[in-house]
């Protein structure tokens, strides 16, 4: 997405022929489109439009303010770091800082599998997931991918749970958000010792790799309790209209939050 300036002659003729817009849908996904740029352009034009305004937009595309609000409201999230990468040595492929990077995961108490991705990207760009305990020298590799994409990174502790979404709506300023009913995201493909993740591919390129049940079996508390998280998250983030919230049900019934999508992609799935 390329950003354009009003002080542009041929941009403000494009913009100003527009004529009366009754409210724009801004289906955007990426950097501009759904960080709060676009909302911000809209309300300086007094344009109304659907959805998350600047702040919920801008938190929400950056998981590790997203994790903040969300810790700070009481909901589970899961465990990692948020490591600055522009001081790294980028000319060794972040090799140079790889004892540094597996000392702040040691530290701070990460289980294995990891999963390392930019804070400020979406549909899994940038994402690797990293298996082997101790190994620095792959772990700066899946820190050296996720760079490309954003100077923070996020290094998570995989969980072991399902990953259940859940919509939140909330068409009328100050009215109550109301919970949709959850779906599971279910991966069809799995070849024989391959463990995978809801990569771009399956959510984009093979429509045969997921699909979504929708309401997921889970006992009924259970689908509650994530419906009620999902609102209380919607809420911490300042959401407006409509989001999508994933999160993470443990084989204990725990509910944590992974992330929330302030204009979700209207795909199949």
């Amino acid at each position: 997405t390329s950003f354009v300036s009003m002080s542009d002659p041929e941009m403000h003729h494009v913009l100003t022929s527009l004529g009366h817009v009754d409210a724009v849908l801004p289906v955007l996904h990426g950097p501009y489109g759904e960080d709060g740029t676009i909302q911000g352009l809209l309300e300086m034009m007094d344009v109304p439009y659907v959805g998350c305004g600047v702040l919920a937009s801008a938190a929400c595309m950056d998981k590790h303010y997203t994790k903040v609000l969300l810790a700070a409201a009481g909901i589970p999230v899961a465990p990692g770091i948020t490591v600055d990468v522009r001081g790294f040595d980028a000319a060794s492929r972040f090799a140079a800082d790889a004892d540094g990077l597996l000392a702040q995961v040691e530290e701070a108490g990460l289980a294995y599998p990891l999963f390392v991705k930019p804070s400020r990207a979406g549909s899994s760009f940038g994402v690797t997931k990293v298996e082997h305990a101790g190994d620095a020298a792959e772990l700066a590799a899946a820190v050296f991918e996720a760079s490309h994409h954003d100077w923070r990174i996020l290094i998570e502790q995989g969980i072991d749970a399902r990953e259940i979404e859940c919509a939140v709506l909330c068409p009328k300023a100050g009215s109550e958000p109301q919970a949709s009913w959850p779906g599971e995201i279910v991966l069809d493909k799995r070849n024989s010792g391959d463990d995978q993740f809801y990569d771009f591919d399956s959510k984009y390129m093979d429509s045969s790799a997921s699909h979504v049940e929708v309401p997921a079996n889970l006992p009924q508390e259970t689908l509650q309790q994530v419906r009620e998280t999902a609102v209380k998250a919607f809420k911490a983030v300042d959401g407006a209209g409509l989001s999508r919230v994933d999160t993470f049900v443990t084989p204990d019934g725990e509910v944590m939050v992974n992330e929330i999508n302030t204009m979700p992609g209207f795909t199949p799935i």
